[in-house]
């Protein structure tokens, strides 16, 4: 668990100013399971006594200023993880998902980049979503 220092060091990094409900969402945030997305709906379930306004202000003010990136995983809910450190989000630093069809929890798989796609001639993106979808390690152990 990361101390009040760290998490206000973590904020300012993104030019964040560190508040005391800030502080509380990002420690919750980072307490989740490691490289675990989250929705809008657990941090809601997990921080029932922060006003559900706030919680999504926050949210859109985190992800704003890059201290988290957005999944689209099918689901029909944006999924949220936090950044690593000097992460810009930018697409050659985009990195691939994964969504148990078991469980429905998302992971980031940090380590593996998106594929480069050569586009055609004109087309030039700005973000990619690339989202593997299966049994996750902890489903697959499970079922043996």
């Amino acid at each position: 668990m990361m101390s009040t220092k760290e998490l206000e060091v973590r904020l300012k990094e993104r030019n964040i100013r560190p508040t005391a409900v800030r502080l509380l969402v990002l420690r919750e945030m980072m307490s989740m399971e490691e490289h675990q997305a989250f929705s809008l709906l657990d941090l809601e379930n997990r921080l029932d006594t922060v006003d559900k306004s706030t919680l999504y202000r926050t949210i859109t003010h985190f992800h704003e200023n890059l201290l988290i990136h957005s999944i689209d995983d099918g689901s029909g809910s944006i999924k949220y993880s936090v950044c690593r450190r000097g992460c810009d989000c930018s697409v050659p630093q985009s990195h691939v998902h994964f969504s148990c069809t078991e469980c429905n929890r998302t992971f980031c798989l940090d380590n593996i980049a998106i594929p480069k796609v050569g586009l055609p001639s004109g087309f030039s993106y700005e973000s990619a979503n690339f989202v593997f979808k299966g049994i996750c390690s902890d489903c697959s152990k499970r079922h043996n």
